[in-house]
């Protein structure tokens, strides 16, 4: 195909035509005023590349207005092959060597508007301050607009002399693995940087660098949710960042908001993600816009602003761009969690595939994030023992990587399956273990012992309700309803669901009550009883009524499965025990009724809810009942 091309091609063409070519060629894609400046005022671009066409000499038109074209693959790389071959050109002989070529071209896209390309022909013109100065995109780096394969491919071929020369190279070099999410060499870059300042004047450059070095130390710390290094790095970089280098101080900006909304401090949180907004949208930083937008759709969301959350995370998909950034996978995450609050399971579970989707091409970490949704979602279908195959997987991933902030959650979500697994002891050891006290509280009330249950819950409350967390509020509210209307105390219990109903009726909250199980039926009803909130009450139970009508649709691979006898026989004191659980005795009153202590009455209900395959008091007695125990 070669030798076709040279003999019965290029060789056939006339002197000026085969210079037209050869000079051509360097470019990717051509078009008549860039191959005029490349060939230097040649001032006959567009009617050669008209002619070429016409001929049919391997030229592929781009665009319907016939301006922009490119040689075929195969003439272009013969065309560069004989260019490189060519002593004239590679000396400069003819006055127009190869990197003079690239330099033209250069200048063209630059002024042009076109500086990704401008940046590729000075790199390939081996013109190492001026790539350097377009890299740095006045502004915005070329590596944060999706050009950050060919900034890494450049500076990974620069000598380590040429870095030390120009310590911002080095800093370049660390921002644009930072970008690509190749963590492990980022440090490494930086302390380059820092060893070929040493001992430079510290004036406004050297300044400015030191806070291009501490932004990137707080995003790597971001990535590891280390509050501390976070704030003491950002602060660092806003201290010594040039007023001007907005880039860098949104950066700085967003990730200080990171480490407050960590922190539990919500409001500092939206207000830096604000900043940072305004900051990377006035330059056209897309990646921090993004970023911090995210942000506040998460504090939206936790604040148990549901719609303005979701609008907020649809903003982000579609700045995120097509193909989508990847980033924009916490967007689908967030819209994944509210579709299930809103009881929306199919589009949650759209959005939570999606969000594993591009997570895949970041961190392990966010992919954890997403298999804790999929697993809940798996959970609530039935599928118990497809999401504690998930979390399983996934807590072996947060110890793997040391993800310390995802531990407790992940412990937290293994409590829920094991609960309906009916592995109490392994539940109530996993969540003491953990210090979660809302788990603590799920195995009080699996075990019977509301009143332990309530004396987690109440302190619990007042930590949040300090807080001003909206979210783990209402979530403590409603479970504190349950456990007060299990505990016999249905007045007070209906008191506080009206109180939970009243803050989950604006944002339609749905799954946050369903997912209480049968004991908020029997509490909805009381309240309905009363007149109070009727259409709001009256959707819950009907969900709940559709969710049961689902199950026993349902085939039953285990018929027989619940009036099976104890994998155990019960002995004589756990049977005693048993009656005394139907009869309504509380932990408390049982261990004074058969003077023990009240750990061993504990210890009996965690052997007779084991023995019976139950996870709660309410079970149990209905299991006895069927099986004629009692």
């Amino acid at each position: 195909m070669l030798d076709y091309l040279i003999e019965e091609v290029l060789q056939k063409q006339s002197e000026q035509v085969q210079t037209f070519l050869l000079r051509t060629s360097i470019l990717d894609r051509l078009c008549g005023p860039l191959v005029n400046a490349v060939l230097s005022n040649f001032g006959f671009g567009q009617e050669t590349l008209e002619y070429l066409e016409q001929a049919n000499l391997f030229i592929v038109t781009l665009d319907n207005e016939r301006r922009w074209f490119r040689y075929h693959h195969l003439f272009a790389d013969l065309l560069r092959q004989r260019l490189q071959q060519s002593t004239a050109f590679s000396t400069g002989e003819t006055g127009s060597s190869i990197a003079e070529l690239h330099i033209r071209a250069s200048v063209w896209y630059e002024e042009n508007g076109l500086e990704i390309e401008a940046f590729k022909h000075a790199a390939a013109a081996n013109d190492v301050g001026r790539t350097a100065r377009l890299m740095a995109g006045g502004g915005v780096p070329l590596h944060f607009r999706g050009a950050a394969a060919p900034v890494l491919k450049w500076l990974d071929s620069l000598p380590t002399k040429v870095l030390d020369a120009t310590p911002s190279l080095w800093v370049m070099f660390a921002s644009a693995l930072l970008v690509t999410s190749q963590l492990v060499n980022v440090e490494q870059k930086l302390l380059g940087a820092e060893a070929a300042m040493q001992g430079a004047e510290l004036d406004d450059k050297t300044k400015d660098l030191v806070g291009q070095i501490a932004v990137m130390r707080a995003t790597v710390a971001v990535t590891q949710h280390q509050v501390e290094t976070i704030i003491v790095q950002s602060r660092r970089a806003l201290e010594n960042l040039h007023p001007a280098n907005l880039p860098y101080r949104s950066s700085a900006t967003w990730s200080l908001g990171y480490a407050c909304y960590l922190q539990g401090d919500r409001a500092a949180a939206y207000q830096a993600y604000t900043e940072a907004i305004t900051m990377s949208q006035s330059i056209g930083h897309n990646l921090i816009t993004l970023l911090a937008t995210i942000g506040l759709g998460n504090i939206q969301e936790a604040d148990n602003q549901l719609d303005l959350g979701a609008q907020t995370y649809g903003r982000v998909l579609q700045l995120a761009g097509d193909p989508p950034n990847p980033i924009s996978c916490e967007a689908h995450l967030g819209l994944a969690r509210i579709c299930y609050k809103w009881n929306d399971l199919d589009a949650a579970l759209q959005h939570c595939e999606r969000s594993v989707q591009l997570a895949k091409q970041l961190d392990m970490d966010r992919i954890v994030a997403c298999e804790l949704v999929l697993a809940r979602l798996r959970r609530i279908q039935g599928d118990v023992a497809g999401a504690a195959a998930i979390l399983a997987k996934a807590s072996q991933l947060v110890r793997q990587h040391n993800f310390v902030k995802r531990i407790p959650e992940v412990a937290a979500a293994q409590v829920l399956t094991l609960l309906h697994q009916g592995n109490l002891a392994d539940a109530d050891h996993l969540a003491h273990a953990h210090e979660i006290p809302i788990s603590q509280t799920r195995v009080h009330l699996a075990l019977g012992d509301t009143s332990a249950a309530l004396a987690v819950l109440r302190p619990l409350r007042e930590h949040v309700e300090a807080k001003g967390w909206e979210d783990e509020r209402l979530k403590v509210i409603v479970l504190q309803s349950v456990v007060l209307y299990v505990h016999g105390e249905k007045d007070e219990a209906v008191q506080l669901l009206l109180t939970a109903l009243a803050l989950a009726e604006p944002s339609n909250f749905i799954r946050i009550f369903i997912d209480e199980g049968r004991e908020m039926v029997g509490l909805l009803s009381e309240v309905a009883s009363q007149g109070i909130m009727t259409d709001y009450i009256g959707k819950l139970l009907a969900v709940f009524v559709a969710e049961e009508q689902e199950s026993e649709d349902k085939p039953d691979p285990s018929p027989t499965a619940h009036v099976q006898p104890p994998i155990e026989p019960l002995s004589e004191r756990e049977l005693l025990v048993l009656q005394l659980i139907t009869k309504g005795f509380s932990n408390r009153e049982i261990s004074e009724q058969l003077f023990l202590a009240l750990d061993t009455v504990k210890g009996y209900n965690r052997r007779i809810y084991g023995k019976l395959q139950v996870r709660r008091r309410t079970e149990a007695v209905a299991y006895a009942r069927e099986m004629g125990l009692l």
